[in-house]
Parts: C-alpha cells; structure tokens; sequence
C-alpha cells in the first residue's frame, strides 16, 4: 500500500511505472526510480545493480524463480521463520538471517552483513519477499514482495478444514496490507493476519467454539466471528508493536478476511484490501466495499476509472493501527448458487484489474493456463500483477467453492439476509 491512512485524503505517493530520465551526471535506478550519482554500480535505496551484472548460470539467473516453486507443506526456513500449523505453510519469522551464511540467490555470492551480495550487490533474499501457504488442496495464497518495494509489507494467514466436500467445509483467509508511510507495518500486518485467522479457525465446526444454527444464526454468528477477529487484529498490532504506537506514523495496515462454512460465505474488511466472489459461470462481484477516498468519489456518482485513477484515490479512510478511528471490520454474507472461488488479495493486485468482471476474466483466463490448483492459480495471479510493472506489493489467496458438495442453501428471512455488496 503506497498510502498513509487518513481521514482526510492524501496523493498517491507511488512511484510512476516508468523509471526517471537520467539526467547529466545522474542515474535513475530501474526499479525503484532513485536517483545516483554517475559510476555508482548499485542503487543506495534498494541495491538494484547500475552496472552490468557478472555471468550467472540459467539457474540463478533470476531471483525469483527461486521462491516460485510450490510447496504442499512446511518449507525449510532461511531466514528465522517456522512452519506455520494452522496455515500448512512457511510462516515468515521473526528472526534475521545468519550473515555469510547463504549464497546470493542471483549470482552465487557471499551475502555481507549489511544484507546485500559482495559480488552483484542483489538484496538478501527474505522469506518474507515471497512465500506461499497452502492449509488444504482446495485453499492456498501466494504473498510478494513485487517489483518496486525493497519489502514486503503484506501478510496473510489461511486456515482450512482437509476437504471441501465436507457437509461444513471450512476455510478462513485473511489479508492486510502495510501502511508504507508508516514505518514498521510489516510488523503490524503480519501480526494482525495470524490473530485474526487464529481467532476464525477456532470458531470453525470443527474448533472449539462451532457456529451452530441454520440459517440466520450461522450467518449472526461468523459475522460477529468476523468482527471479532477484526478485533483481535488490533489487540496484536498494540501488543506487537509496543513503543512503535507512539510515533506519529505508527505501524498501521488494512484488513479483509473471508469465511467459507459450507454453503455460506461471510466477509469483512477494514481498509482497501478486496474480497471477490467469482463463479465458474455468471458474473463476478465485489464482496468488500472499500473505506477509500476513491470509493467515496464512486459514491458520489463518479466513475471507477476516474475515481481510481486520481491522485488521492488510495488514500484510506478506516485502518487496523494505534491511531485507527474504527477498527472493527464491517461485514457482509452470501450463500453462493454455484461453484466458483473466493478470492481475497491485497491492492497490489487489485491496482491493475479492478472491477469485478475484468478480475474474474482475469481468473478464468489464469485458470485455463494454468490449471485448477488453487496455489498455481494464486501464484500466476501474482506474477501477472509483477509483470504489469509490480508497483506494490501483491497477495493472492483463494478458496475454491464447490458448491455440489456443499448442503442446498437454506431460505433466509428476507428481513435478515445479507447481499453481496455492490460498487
């Protein structure tokens, strides 16, 4: 996320996709657009090589081709993380790489102390920059650190049932997003991640606290479940970052979670990270409506493109953080009429597909080319999103709904039922 949270609304203060012109003297970095003074072999803001690079083999070539590779459970961690039990992935720790310990994943070289190769000047890998989670076949996310960013400030935390062709199928995903003006939000958004995933996992039927009633008190129930998690995301954010709440930025991130509990989909969100409902067949809908300056200017009858192409349209309006106004998310549930995937990603996704029916195009077109594994579905969405020039950091979870295996949706009181959203 480029932008502070703020009530009242400030420009976007992303980097253009087009790197700066060099002019007499200077070098415009390729990747991030800082300037460096003329001879300088590497960029001093995110270590990008100027100069050409020494021969690498194919096998090294690129960095992230490294991290790509799909895991179906707990990778060996490189940098202090620990197998994540509830996710069924790696989880990104809290500790820091042993320096000299690893070779450069770009050329092979030795890896300095201040975190960068002595041979390329490439950034240390972090586990952190790219990783995958995948709690069950039919659950799986893929988070990235994307191109422009010298971190990666998203996070997300999945938690699923073993299949989804259980009477109650049950998958929880949640994503937030780091405030990039706010130092240390990486911290905030991953904390706030696993508290509010661990607090839905545990109302899960198979939890210790299952949510029982058919219909009305199931859907009352996992959205107050929702909210609730919402909450525990803010508790963890103040535990986790201490002192760090008494800056004037604080740590500080946005939040979308989405709950799959047999035929019943149930979401909430604070801030401008998405959840989308997109059936195999029909159209596709936005199930999350953002607390944005652009979605106020849509509110106002301006069009999405306009909206979301001004300078203040990522400014959010509502945030998970010490300064938060209204951190509780707000929530919405349907019971889906067909098969299709749940998917929750971040606004590095979103940025360039954002309607409804263009990222649900997006997903079938995806799909056909890469198959129906949610975690190759995921990670393909992800490398698109890099290839349109990476400007933010990407997350990409999804849920596959399958909607035979599922009991038929019961008939809600008209007074009670909830809608999906629409922008």
């Amino acid at each position: 996320m480029s932008d502070a949270p703020a009530p009242s609304p400030v420009p976007d203060q992303a980097v253009p996709d087009q790197a700066l012109p060099a002019s007499a003297g200077v070098l415009a970095c390729p990747a991030c657009g800082e300037p460096s003074p003329e001879g300088a072999r590497f960029c001093e803001a995110c270590g990008t090589p100027l100069a050409p690079l020494p021969p690498a083999d194919d096998a090294a070539v690129d960095p992230r081709a490294a991290r790509l590779a799909p895991t179906d459970g707990p990778a060996a961690p490189t940098d202090g993380s620990h197998p994540d039990p509830v996710s069924g992935g790696t989880a990104p720790g809290d500790g820091a790489p042993d320096p000299g310990t690893r070779p450069c994943v770009r050329c092979g070289g030795r890896v300095a102390e201040d975190g960068y190769c002595t041979e390329c000047g490439e950034p240390a890998a972090s586990e952190r920059d790219h990783w995958a989670e995948r709690p069950a076949t039919w659950v799986a996310g893929v988070c990235d650190r994307g191109v422009r960013h010298s971190r990666n400030e998203d996070a997300m935390a999945l938690a699923a049932s073993p299949s989804a062709a259980a009477d109650r199928a049950f998958a929880a995903l949640v994503v937030c997003d780091g405030v990039s003006s706010a130092p240390d939000s990486d911290v905030a958004s991953l904390a706030a991640a696993r508290a509010a995933r661990d607090l839905l996992a545990a109302g899960a039927p198979e939890g210790t606290s299952p949510v029982v009633g058919e219909p009305t008190a199931r859907v009352a129930a996992w959205s107050a479940l929702v909210a609730d998690a919402s909450r525990a995301a803010q508790d963890a954010i103040l535990t986790t970052v201490g002192a760090m709440a008494d800056r004037e930025n604080p740590p500080s991130c946005t939040f979308v979670a989405a709950v799959v509990d047999g035929p019943l989909v149930v979401t909430g969100w604070v801030g401008d990270s998405r959840a989308y409902w997109i059936p195999d067949t029909g159209e596709a809908h936005q199930l999350s409506v953002d607390d944005s300056w652009a979605q106020e200017m849509m509110a106002q009858g301006i069009p999405r493109a306009q909206a979301e192409s001004s300078p203040q349209a990522h400014a959010i309006t509502r945030w998970l953080g010490p300064d938060a106004p209204d951190p509780v998310a707000r929530t919405a549930a349907t019971f889906p009429d067909r098969d299709g995937w749940v998917l929750v990603c971040s606004d590095g996704l979103w940025n360039y597909c954002s309607p409804a029916a263009d990222l649900g195009a997006l997903l079938h077109a995806t799909q056909e080319r890469v198959g129906h594994d949610p975690q190759s579905v995921a990670g393909a969405l992800v490398d698109w999103a890099n290839a349109q020039g990476g400007r933010d950091n990407i997350t990409a979870t999804l849920a596959r709904f399958d909607r035979s295996s599922a009991p038929a949706s019961p008939e809600l009181d008209p007074d009670l039922e909830t809608t999906i959203p629409t922008t």
